[in-house]
């Protein structure tokens, strides 16, 4: 732990994979951090997250590389798939894309709990049962306040003011089901629709499933469904699909909603905003938590190295802001290309199927921008 904000007293409200992140990044710069969360015990709704190599850099930097390789997956590659055929088009080394931060599939309750058990073990408190919000007299006392409350963040209300999502016109279904499964991610593609399945051990097996349509359903991922309206949605498939979804006995299902990035991510003073609070993204390019991490560690790098912390706050957002925006146009960009209709499906098929073929270290290598930066660094 280096000793660059030793003495600087900082809250953050939100104990979910962000804010416990973030208190560690910030308490490996020797801040002193106290963690506020509303709900009684510490918790992550949903199941899987993919960690790839910009936020997995953060963690090991946080000496966690050992903890990852206990409760994670590391990922060998992502494998395109026709999901009413079942013919595999391309297969992507993720294994290669980074040595020094190598790819990960992990479960986010076994996650969070190494955050919590790290940050606990290096002297953050964690203070749960208490909702707390930014402009909280109670929170006076602090230097500096973090907004890591999530999508519906109290904090960016305060700097933004109401925020107007919409509904995109599709809806996602997430579930875990007993299988055993090689150590890979699986996009299974078909028009308006399609699944991603990984292992999370080797017996479990995590499912997003996406479909467009115009019928609305609530944002948030705790509203349960019948896992037969699952089944139904993807009965044109093949009979591998149908396989895995045959054995889902329970399922979430949440309606996709874009929220515009934040216009203010701080206040030049004492208050910033990190992860889904400052910039809810699609989950098309699996960067929500990964993004959220990368803050945590930036935002505690510009506190150390900058003279004041107005400087420090207005360098964090300027640094952050534009590549946030980057990743969630292409997460949105994902959205359209999983989705294309027979025809220009059939083009991408051949596409990837050369591309898998001549030159599969190009498919990735459009990505360098995003899996090769160094939040660290």
């Amino acid at each position: 732990m280096s000793e660059e904000l030793k003495g600087r007293s900082v809250a953050v409200i939100g104990g979910g994979l962000g804010g416990l992140s973030a208190s560690l990044c910030l308490r490996s710069f020797g801040a002193d951090v106290t963690v506020y969360e509303q709900a009684a015990v510490l918790r992550e709704v949903g199941a899987g997250i993919q960690l790839t190599p910009n936020a997995v850099r953060a963690l090991n930097a946080l000496g966690l590389a050992e903890g990852l390789d206990t409760v994670s997956v590391r990922s060998r590659a992502l494998v395109p798939v026709d999901a009413r055929s079942g013919q595999a088009l391309a297969r992507f080394r993720l294994d290669l894309v980074s040595e020094d931060a190598p790819y990960r599939f992990v479960h986010r309750g076994a996650f969070l709990a190494l955050l919590a058990d790290a940050a606990r073990t290096r002297g953050v408190e964690i203070r749960t049962g208490e909702a707390m919000r930014a402009d909280d007299p109670a929170l006076a006392q602090y230097d500096l306040v973090v907004g890591a409350e999530g999508l519906h963040s109290i904090s960016r209300g305060l700097l933004n003011g109401a925020d107007r999502p919409f509904f995109t016109g599709q809806v996602a279904w997430r579930a875990v089901i007993p299988a055993a499964a090689a150590p890979e991610a699986r996009v299974w593609m078909a028009p308006g629709k399609h699944v991603v399945s990984y292992p999370l051990s080797s017996d479990t097996l995590n499912i997003v499933a996406i479909q467009e349509r115009d019928e609305w359903a609530a944002e948030g991922w705790h509203h349960a469904d019948h896992p037969a309206h699952l089944r139904a949605a993807f009965a044109d498939c093949g009979a591998e699909l149908h396989g895995l979804l045959a054995q889902v006995e329970e399922v979430a299902l949440w309606g996709l909603f874009r929220h515009p990035v934040a216009a203010r991510w701080q206040d030049g003073a004492r208050l910033a905003l990190i992860g889904d609070a400052a910039h809810p993204t699609l989950p098309f390019l699996a960067q929500g938590a990964n993004l959220a991490i990368e803050d945590g560690y930036v935002l505690a790098r510009c506190l150390a190295g900058a003279e004041t912390q107005d400087k420090a706050l207005a360098s964090y957002e300027a640094q952050r802001k534009p590549r946030v925006s980057r990743a969630i146009a292409e997460a949105n960009a994902n959205a359209k290309r999983y989705h294309m209709g027979p025809v220009m499906g059939l083009g991408r098929a051949v596409a990837l199927g050369l591309i898998g073929k001549l030159a599969p270290e190009r498919f990735l290598r459009r990505y360098d921008w995003l899996y090769g930066f160094d939040p660290t660094a």
